[in-house]
């Protein structure tokens, strides 16, 4: 008894006098760039929804995933640790893949589901299915899902409708495999996935969640990685033509849409005021698409990159009345948000080596973030090469530089493939506060400052290096096709056959 009234003291101070653990809702777009939202400086993105929190919740400029690519972000974010410890390299996983998020890897759902939590995932899962769907959201803390278990483009799209009334999805995606499917926990409910009610069945999904967790009176946590806005976009009849910017911001507007009726159910339901909502995304645009590619706003390349247009992310926290509107210039990440919600939930960490800091202070009494540094790992990480490039402060030091297939159709010429392996000593040095476009390295020729900058840059880099344990790599496990999710598993010839 008296464990637990000292843990609701620490709740009420922690949370700002809310005597009930805070909900949570974290939002993680897809290839979203750092020039996408409306308030991020785009001229015609329809957000109002993702404006709203920004303009009522602390909006971050310097605010990072761990990974260019999906499936390593997405590690990253649900266990604060680096994709590298956990194995989920080098690249993503496939719909065939026999390698997935380890099952001892202890994700945000794991450590909040003791302290009674509901937990729910809903949309681009991407951290494996593997034999028996073992490494489903539903063995990996979650009580429930509903979404596709991998990126939507993992499958043959020719034939399938993207927008009304008849509109095919662009390109032709993967062929050779089953069709997407949307799965309800372990069960292919869907296949293929229909694009045009897909968006409304997530929506349909996460409020119940919501209403349902509000009556029993349990605190929740959603988790929402959405498929927009990855290439092929896709919107339903509410979004679809909205935008001035085309698929892209049709399928944008889609998913601010969403955002916007997960705020009603949380103003229905009487608890907007003790949920803390957290926006950001898993990697920059994949400006090989062009214009239905996303938007890097004045950051250098995207997708594919350690540049800061592949890794740096718009980032958002909204909780009213707790966190104040502003805008904060201070160092973040991905990593750290499940120290933040456990710290709020009054949850235990887990016994493991974490890369994530609690951002309680940043958040509630607007003071310094603990992160001093960002390391950056290449699609492809080794321990050959180690770091790719490490910020320290206001400085970034590249070590290598390369460019990548989905930052390609950029006037940039260090952005596409082409710009081959580059290695860098003394290191480039930027100062991202002058120049955020990596445009301008620094000489160390007569700056002893700088030279004393780059020795402590050196020190950071082998003292992290030191500490790195590399796990055992998930994604070269490679595939087998027996594993592509299939509603109908004993039908022949596949993949044609998988189709309910």
């Amino acid at each position: 008894k008296m464990h637990r009234t000292v843990l609701a003291l620490v709740n009420i101070f922690i949370c700002g006098c809310f005597a009930s653990p805070p909900n949570f809702i974290l939002l993680f777009a897809d290839d979203l760039g750092f020039g996408d939202l409306g308030c991020y400086g785009h001229p015609t993105s329809l957000t109002p929804n993702l404006n709203r929190l920004a303009s009522g919740g602390l909006r971050f400029t310097d605010f990072y995933c761990t990974s260019p690519v999906c499936s390593p972000s997405r590690a990253s974010l649900l266990t604060g640790r680096y994709q590298t410890r956990s194995g989920i390299y080098p690249g993503v996983l496939y719909p065939g893949s026999i390698g997935g998020l380890p099952l001892n890897e202890t994700t945000i759902a794991e450590v909040l589901k003791p302290m009674g939590y509901a937990t729910a995932a809903v949309g681009k899962w991407h951290l494996g299915v593997g034999p028996k769907g073992m490494y489903l959201p539903t063995n990996q803390g979650f009580d429930q899902y509903l979404g596709i278990p991998y990126s939507h483009d993992m499958g043959p799209c020719r034939n399938l409708t993207c927008f009304p009334p008849d509109i095919k999805c662009f390109g032709l995606c993967d062929v050779g495999v089953v069709t997407v499917p949307l799965m309800h926990n372990d069960v292919i409910k869907q296949q293929p996935v229909n694009f045009l009610d897909l968006e409304r069945a997530y929506s349909d999904f996460s409020t119940n969640f919501i209403t349902t967790s509000v009556k029993k009176k349990q605190p929740f946590f959603l988790y929402y990685p959405s498929h927009h806005t990855h290439y092929p976009q896709y919107a339903g009849p509410g979004a679809a033509g909205r935008s001035l910017r085309g698929p892209f911001g049709d399928s944008l507007f889609e998913f601010d849409t969403t955002v916007g009726n997960l705020l009603a159910t949380l103003e229905q339901t009487g608890v907007i005021n003790n949920t803390l909502i957290f926006f950001t995304s898993d990697n920059g645009p994949e400006l090989m698409r062009m214009s239905r590619g996303g938007n890097s706003g004045l950051l250098k390349c995207g997708k594919g990159t350690t540049y800061e247009g592949g890794m740096r992310e718009p980032a958002i926290a909204f909780w009213p009345g707790t966190i104040k509107p502003g805008v904060t210039h201070e160092l973040a990440s991905t990593l750290d948000i499940l120290p933040t919600f456990a710290k709020l939930a009054g949850a235990t960490l887990p016994r493991v080596q974490l890369d994530g800091v609690d951002l309680t202070g940043l958040l509630v009494n607007r003071g310094k973030s603990q992160r001093e540094e960002m390391i950056f790992y290449p699609t492809d990480p080794s321990e050959m090469y180690g770091l790719f490039a490490l910020r320290l402060g206001k400085y970034k030091a590249h070590f290598y530089t390369r460019g990548a297939t989905h930052s390609g159709t950029t006037p940039d010429k260090d952005c596409p493939v082409f710009a081959v392996l580059k290695a860098h000593d003394p290191p480039l040095i930027f100062d991202l506060e002058a120049d955020p476009s990596e445009n301008y390295p620094l000489p160390l020729v007569g700056r002893p400052d700088l030279q004393k900058l780059l020795d402590r840059i050196m020190k950071v880099k082998a003292q992290f290096e030191a500490s790195m344990v590399f796990g055992e790599s998930q994604i070269n496990k490679g595939t087998s096709p027996e594993l592509e999710p299939c509603c109908n598993p004993s039908c022949s010839p596949k993949p044609s056959c998988c189709h309910c």
